[in-house]
């Protein structure tokens, strides 16, 4: 027989994520034997939830603040995008591996897609370095955007991003540049 299968978001605070309420409204419209629910995790719990990963206790985990990066080294293996970007999402099994993913690049491209936006030739405005902006960059540099400028409250952590992404442009928080898209990613 089937044993419901188990998934959930990790993150600290996760008390506000949607995921839980977004997943199972659409588990049991598709009448999925499943679960979907939030964990609140600090950094030394990770080990621990990898382990019912891997031991199938749990079937999948998603992955929010402040987690996306400082989970891979408990990872076996990252797929191509979330390897370059050093940002997972996205936790599964598969061929007896604890596989990390990066679906934010793609949520994304799907989201201007979806109202028909072209970032290509654009300049783009980014507020905010934290765990999505390294996806959103990737996102748009593929895009084809002329410019991409960061600004974040602390200064090193827009640096730090600019050191793996070049042609990225710090603006000091609380000026604008001139921009043709703004994406809030605080």
């Amino acid at each position: 027989y089937l044993i419901m299968k188990k998934y959930l978001v990790i993150g600290n605070p996760v008390g506000h994520s949607l995921s839980p309420k977004l997943h199972n409204h659409w588990i049991k419209k598709n009448n999925i034997d499943a679960v979907y629910d939030k964990k609140q995790l600090n950094g030394s719990d990770i080990k621990d939830i990898i382990s019912e990963l891997r031991n199938e206790k749990i079937d999948g985990i998603n992955v929010t603040v402040p987690f996306k990066k400082s989970i891979i080294p408990f990872l076996g293996r990252l797929t191509p995008l979330a390897s370059e970007v050093q940002s997972v999402n996205t936790i599964f099994k598969k061929d007896n591996q604890v596989v990390g993913d990066n679906t934010d690049i793609s949520g994304f491209e799907y989201s201007l897609k979806h109202i028909n936006y072209d970032a290509k030739n654009k300049k783009v405005f980014i507020l905010g370095a934290g765990g999505i902006a390294p996806s959103i960059i990737l996102s748009l540099k593929k895009l084809g955007a002329s410019k991409i400028y960061l600004s974040n409250r602390t200064k090193e952590k827009a640096e730090d991003l600019k050191k793996n992404h070049s042609g990225l442009e710090i603006i000091d928080w609380g000026q604008s540049p001139d921009f043709d898209m703004i994406i809030n990613a605080t």
